[in-house]
């Protein structure tokens, strides 16, 4: 029997209000919190609890039968704790189930893996800390930002202590191979690698509710089928898919819910598949050959690559000048600093300045909170530019900076002091003012008063 290996990626970006150029400097404020709680919870309405109702209902009827895997980046469960408790409940309910793997990644849904080898374990270990605080499960198997995979981040992620790692199918890849048979990495073997079969996967959640496809309407039944025609040497069918596929770029009127209602049940009843988390497919399988991926891929776009978040010049502009900033931020302590630098990592950005045109185009504007890729360039820059002065004032990169921060220091120290000088002078006038009235008390004017008046008489007689 085949394996059928169902993963779903779970991640909502912190997204930036519209930051200009007059703030940088003035205002270190940069979210957009009306959007982000409103979008979180359109999500959660449409998707999360809907579908992890409906999971948690065939985790519970098929008692260990059916099994799934899911990534949940550190970004998400923040704006969960923020914004939705009761969807970060709903998924330690399928945890609790204990037929549910929780996988590595990214604290921020970040490119880091492409860049700095400290900075990405220090995310990986932020993630896995969290996953474990939440769910019970320190994560053993890895799956990068939107499926980013190379020979080299494969064998930084094996000596990171992962025993595998998802990863997308490509064709320019795998050439005639199938993705449908277990992988090993091409430099260290020993991590194992489950591919994207991107066919399958697509059809679900890209095409299921294309009225225009030649296969619509798709059936659970339609589904399985096209499953058992598969070569039976084949040993597995890795389904990998964004959940908001669910609810959400598949509307519940598309009967997407019907669907991943009645999925398990037809594939287990066929008597042709097992439904195993990718920990299981390692365990029960051997790689067939090394992968051999010298350049990165992703699941992104039909060119399988980077393009996506470093596609043009802005996104290396953009890029090159976040992480600029990475050596500074290692020797930060400041808990703010961190957060926004986490923030600030986050692979959106990148991707809303993606400048590519057609389907891909589409896709891109489809996430993109902006009316251009160059307002999404401008916006997020100025964001950085004001987040380096910040910067500079705590962790100075150079003489100069260093001279500023200190003159800066000296300048809040007298300002602070004189803040206080100003607050004690108040205060002194006020003791100065209460002191002046008890020593006047109303009788004694009334006396005053009496006495004046009656002199102001014999004045008047004596006339």
């Amino acid at each position: 029997m085949k394996s059928v290996c169902l993963y779903f990626q779970i991640h909502q970006p912190f997204r930036y209000r519209k930051y200009r150029f007059f703030d940088i400097g003035n205002d270190h404020y940069y979210y957009d919190d009306y959007a982000n709680e409103t979008i979180l919870r359109k999500v959660a309405n449409n998707c999360y609890l809907p579908a992890n109702k409906v999971l948690l209902e065939q985790l519970k009827k098929h008692k260990g039968k059916f099994k799934i895997a899911l990534s949940i980046s550190g970004i998400a469960l923040e704006q969960f704790e923020l914004y939705a408790p009761e969807v970060l409940h709903s998924f330690q309910e399928l945890a609790d189930t204990g037929y549910v793997e929780f996988l590595s990644e990214t604290y921020s849904h970040s490119l880091v893996s492409l860049f700095d080898g400290e900075s990405f374990e220090r995310q990986v270990k932020d993630h896995d800390d969290k996953i474990e605080t939440y769910f019970g499960q320190r994560p053993t198997v890895f799956r990068n930002t939107e499926m980013i995979y190379s020979d080299d981040i494969g064998d930084k992620v094996y000596k990171m202590g992962f025993k595998a790692m998802l990863t997308e199918g490509a064709k320019h890849v795998l050439g005639w191979k199938s993705p449908n048979f277990l992988y090993c990495n091409a430099v260290n073997p020993r991590l194992k690698v489950l591919m994207r079969n991107y066919k399958l996967s697509d059809d679900i959640s890209f095409r299921f509710s294309n009225k225009g496809w030649n296969e619509y309407p798709l059936t659970a039944e339609k589904f399985v089928n096209w499953m058992n025609a598969l070569d039976k040497n084949e040993e597995m069918i890795n389904l990998f898919m964004d959940y908001e596929t669910f609810g959400e770029h598949q509307t519940k009127d598309s009967g997407i819910f019907d669907f991943l209602k009645n999925f398990p049940e037809v594939a287990l009843n066929s008597g042709e598949f097992t439904f195993d988390t990718p920990s299981e497919i390692v365990d029960k399988y051997q790689p067939i050959s090394a992968v051999h991926v010298p350049h990165p891929i992703s699941w992104a776009d039909e060119e399988r690559d980077l393009s996506a978040w470093l596609g043009n010049e802005l996104q290396e502009e953009a890029f090159g000048k976040l992480y600029d900033l990475k050596d500074r931020m290692l020797r930060c302590t400041d808990p703010v600093m961190i957060k926004d630098w986490n923030y600030l990592q986050i692979s959106d950005h990148m991707y809303y300045m993606c400048t590519k045109f057609f389907s891909d185009g589409e896709v891109h504007m489809y996430f993109n909170p902006y009316s251009s890729p160059y307002e999404a360039f401008i916006n997020y820059m100025n964001v950085l530019s004001d987040f380096r002065i910040r910067l500079n004032a705590l962790v100075p990169e150079s003489e100069t900076d260093r001279e500023i921060a200190a003159l800066k220091e000296v300048i809040d120290e007298k300002e602070d002091r004189l803040t206080k000088a100003e607050e004690e002078l108040r205060n002194l006038k006020k003791k100065l003012k209460e002191a002046k009235g008890a020593t006047l008390p109303k009788v004694e004017k009334k006396k005053t008063t009496k006495k004046t008046t009656a002199k102001s008489k014999t004045k008047s007689k004596s006339n």
